[in-house]
């Protein structure tokens, strides 16, 4: 007797998930109807599996694992990625940080325009490091290589903006911490740190002297500070892109495992890794079978994590019912997707396909918080932005920021800095909008500037599309209580 066993499949089933007024999505099948009709049968003869069978569902097995093991450690590789792209731009952990200003040229998930500011590789291995900040309004955390916070510093840290020192401790350190330091313990030695500073009234060089007088060093050598190498223009791939659909991936993977403490909160997910053939302490060679199921999963999952982040289907993200603006972040409560009985992959998983580095201070919705983001995708009428199209967007003045706000343009399949003949992504408050005066600001996107508004407009490609996040620093209460609000982009024929 054959037995006949449905597996379904994964359906990304969207139902109910398409907003009054979007236009972007059509009537689907019913999921049960979809699966029904898609769904794989498992052959069993006698109550075993045939060949066939066993084959495919060892496949499958190793598919499905390999898709969500991809999607969990993917903030792991992306600051791998970050970590090879500054020791490519000529920095060394512990001795030399990146100056940057966040531009089109540099390759980098998301980043903003609107301040100076130097990250760069720090490694707790031999002992800990120590971040010195002076008074000033500067903000800092660092990461670990997991993408996992460690701690915020300066304005959003203990020291509140008013100068601290603070240290940076690695998972093998067994000596006693000094006193005087506020501390930050990494589960692994290699670290991410950034540092940025805002530009009093704009003044960006004021900025770049500030970060100069921040001192970072082992707390054996306290004489000795790191030499900031300014990246200026130049090209440089500070991203995940080049490995995220093919085996390099994995490679990468296989590097952070293999040389870091293992996680115990990780355990499981060591083990689906396990199946795939990484185990720390072993090599990885996969064969051509593992190689491919490894390939295929890498593409799948990346596929679907871009759907997650630019076709949301949860009901938190939004901000405002009648505006298309979105929730970048969508877990308030901490800095690491946290709920109390689980942690929020999906939200995980939609910020870090866009966007690096988790931090309370980011995530936060309350006036407390150091800055919030607003993911815009759509138009006004639910339509996907266009680079062929040109938009306007109204935003009400005064904007509800202690410090600053902006609006910056990404390309959806980099999520960088669009780049463009115009060469610029944003439009800032500190700067091209600091002398707009009146109730409104009236921000243009599209392939050519409206006549006499040149220096409010950004240009996109109109080959693709495009996205952006709309960026306050320091928010008030009303950019959470829902008393402000800004305009959505409104297509301008």
């Amino acid at each position: 007797m054959k037995y006949l066993i449905s597996v379904p499949l994964l359906v990304l089933a969207c139902a109910g998930c398409q907003r009054a007024g979007d236009t972007g999505a059509t009537s689907a099948p019913h999921a049960a109807d979809t699966v029904a009709a898609e769904a794989p049968a498992y052959e069993f003869k006698g109550g075993f599996p045939t060949p066939s069978t066993i084959q495919k569902a060892y496949d499958d097995a190793d598919l499905t694992r390999a898709i969500e093991a991809y999607k969990f450690f993917f903030p792991s590789v992306s600051l791998k990625a970050t970590w090879e792209g500054n020791i490519a731009a000529g920095t060394n952990a512990n001795k030399e940080l990146l100056l940057l200003h966040g531009r089109p040229e540099q390759l980098v998930f998301t980043p903003n325009s609107d301040t100076p500011y130097f990250g760069g590789n720090l490694d707790l291995t031999a002992e800990p490091m120590v971040v010195d900040l002076p008074p000033g309004a500067l903000i800092a955390v660092a990461n670990d290589i997991n993408q996992r916070h460690i701690m915020d510093m300066g304005l959003p840290g203990p020291d509140a903006g008013k100068g601290g020192k603070h240290l940076l401790v690695g998972p093998g350190y067994g000596k006693a911490v000094p006193s005087g330091y506020n501390v930050g313990r990494s589960p692994t030695n290699r670290v991410l740190l950034l540092v940025r500073a805002i530009p009093p009234a704009g003044d960006d060089a004021a900025a770049v002297t500030m970060l100069k007088t921040v001192k970072v060093h082992p707390l054996s050598a306290p004489d000795t500070n790191v030499t900031l190498i300014d990246q200026g223009a130049k090209e440089q791939d500070f991203s995940p892109v080049r490995w995220e659909r093919n085996i390099d991936f994995w490679k990468q993977l296989h590097e952070i495992i293999d040389k870091e403490p293992a996680f115990e909160p990780y355990r499981m997910d060591y083990g689906r890794l396990a199946t795939l053939g990484i185990v720390k302490g072993q090599p990885f060679n996969p064969d051509a079978r593992m190689t491919g199921i490894l390939e295929k999963a890498a593409r799948i999952a990346n596929d679907q994590m871009r759907v997650q982040s630019f076709a949301d289907r949860r009901e938190d993200r939004i901000m405002w019912p009648d505006r298309q603006w979105e929730w970048a972040t969508l877990r308030p409560e901490n800095g690491t997707f946290d709920t109390p009985t689980y942690n929020d992959l999906d939200a995980r998983g939609k910020w870090f396909y866009q966007a690096q580095i988790e931090s309370p201070a980011m995530f936060r919705r309350t006036a407390a918080a150091g800055s919030l983001y607003w993911l815009g995708v759509k138009d006004a009428a639910g339509n996907y932005l266009d680079g062929s199209k040109n938009y306007k967007l109204v935003v009400p003045l005064p904007v509800p920021a202690k410090l600053f706000w902006s609006v910056t343009v990404y390309d959806p399949e980099s999520r960088s800095e669009i780049r463009t003949e115009q060469n610029k992504a944003a439009l800032r408050s500190l700067f091209e909008l600091k002398d707009v005066t009146g109730s409104t600001a009236e921000l243009y996107f599209g392939p050519k500037a409206p006549p006499g508004q040149e220096a409010h407009w950004i240009q996109t490609l109109p080959s693709k599309g495009w996205f952006t996040y709309f960026r306050i620093y320091g928010p008030e209460a009303a950019a959470f209580d829902k008393t402000w609000k800004p305009g959505d982009f409104e297509e301008v024929k």
